[in-house]
């Protein structure tokens, strides 16, 4: 079904859009869609009948065909810091898994569709009907010259993992930008792939969360997100291996020596292994998260100390467990779901060569880094076990333990299944919070096994 009315020009839709900029969605939806709760559509769908007067499709081709102009209208919220951050990643094609491999990626089913993109913002408060969420910003989004090349590597990441027979192991944490999000009606929504019998999940083309929320504040509050690497870097080399190349002339050398020439003086607090990577990176003073490449693909980095057999020091915390979320989310929605799902992780590693029994006073040397997210497998299996069995042990109630001078529980612990597990991570045994039952428990971390992080990083 074509258009009802007929464009001429990107600026003229370009103007359409922006005179609904202050408007409420409600004013546009014509048909009532916002009334049904089943309306998978919802407000995009309102926008291109109410205010393009626009026939609803699901073509293969661009929304605004003749223009080749896509329309994606998506949610922003207010953080605490009234910051814009994107409520969800920006959903694009569907991937074809039989097809999409053949092209090369100027001629790729994602690049015709989405080269040209027409990005409507609206402001989802939860307070608010969908009727009353306000159109905040519309703008014509143009993938500029560095990030279109990480797009590119991303976008090629994808179509090798497919080609490997891979597809059913795809994970978001796979690339930087583009990523490859499940798209069906649930989770058992799989489509074939051709150089493996495994089902794989369907997935779609998308632009992460973390890309939008950087793109909403460029266009909204006009921030500058400052940049690593330039557009010739990039155009013959991946993220990782120019984070490589930053890294390697410090590779051996002890962590005093390195802070001497960044003229960082050491300590143990715990902004001094943040300031000491900025400075490698020839950024220094810059926290990492605010520079373009870590912001854009929610990309956090872990200092890890080896001892001289490889094994890490210690096993590795993540974020303080919310037990109420945990036993009510779904596990796709999840709080450990999402944090390795969606997540890259810069691992800077350290090794000592002796150990504290040998000289308490020994210091570790730089050993190298690498660019790490949980393989998919890992995230199905072990991870989601950890989920599924903390989850049966809140609905029954943890179980806590008198023994000695503390208070053991039945979580899972380091021995659950070699890969991750539940541990305290108070100040003391007095810092506790809440279980979903009533019961007080010393806060709690999730953990990946110190021997797990020893395989990921035993090539370094």
């Amino acid at each position: 079904m074509g258009t009802d009315k007929v464009y001429n020009s990107i600026e003229e839709v370009l103007d359409i859009a922006e005179s609904a900029e202050g408007k409420t969605v409600g004013e546009f939806d014509i048909n009532n869609r916002l009334d049904s709760r089943g309306n998978k559509g919802g407000i995009g769908q309102v926008l291109e009948e109410g205010l393009f007067k626009m026939a609803v499709n699901s073509r293969a081709e661009a929304d605004f065909v003749d223009l080749g102009l896509e329309l994606k209208v998506t949610a922003i919220k207010e953080n605490k810091k009234n910051d814009f951050s994107a409520k969800e990643r920006l959903v694009l094609n569907i991937i074809n898994y039989e097809e999409d491999y053949k092209d090369s990626f100027e001629e790729s089913s994602f690049w015709q569709k989405n080269k040209n993109l027409l990005v409507i913002f609206y402001l989802y408060k939860d307070e608010l009907d969908k009727k009353d969420f306000p159109i905040i910003k519309s703008v014509l989004h143009n993938f500029d010259p560095v990030d279109l090349e990480i797009i590119k590597q991303d976008w090629q990441t994808i179509m090798d993992k497919i080609i490997a027979g891979e597809a059913h192991n795809i994970s978001e944490g796979d690339t930087m930008y583009l990523a490859a999000c499940t798209k069906g009606a649930n989770a058992k929504s799989i489509r074939k792939q051709p150089f493996s019998n495994i089902p794989a999940k369907q997935r779609a083309f998308s632009l992460k969360s973390s890309y939008m929320s950087a793109f909403a504040r460029r266009v909204i509050d006009r921030q500058l997100i400052p940049s690593l690497f330039n557009v010739d870097e990039l155009k013959s080399k991946t993220t990782l291996q120019l984070l490589q190349e930053r890294f390697a002339p410090y590779i051996g050398k002890r962590v005093s020596e390195i802070a001497k020439l960044m003229e960082i003086p050491v300590s143990t607090n715990k902004a001094f292994n943040a300031n000491l990577i900025s400075a490698i990176l020839g950024v220094k003073g810059t926290k990492l998260e605010t520079l373009r490449e870590f912001n854009k693909a929610n990309i956090k980095f872990k200092t890890i100390r080896l001892e001289p057999d490889g094994i890490p020091c210690e096993h590795m915390s993540f974020e303080q467990i919310d037990f109420n979320r945990w036993i009510k989310d779904d596990w796709e929605y999840s709080q450990l779901y999402e944090n390795f799902e969606y997540t890259k992780y810069l691992f800077v590693v350290f090794q000592y060569d002796e150990y504290e029994t040998e000289n308490k006073d020994r210091e570790a040397y730089f050993k190298g880094v690498t660019l790490w997210n949980m393989p998919e497998m890992v995230i199905e299996n072990e991870l989601k076990s950890l989920w599924r069995t903390t989850k049966t042990i809140l609905e029954e109630g943890v179980q806590l333990i008198p023994r000695g001078r503390g208070i053991s529980n039945n979580l899972p612990g380091s021995k659950f299944n070699g890969v991750c597990h539940i541990r305290p991570k108070g100040r003391n045994g007095n810092d506790k919070i809440s279980l979903p039952d009533g019961q007080k428990i010393t806060k709690q971390c999730y953990w990946l096994n110190k021997e797990f992080i020893a395989e990921v990083v035993k090539d370094i």
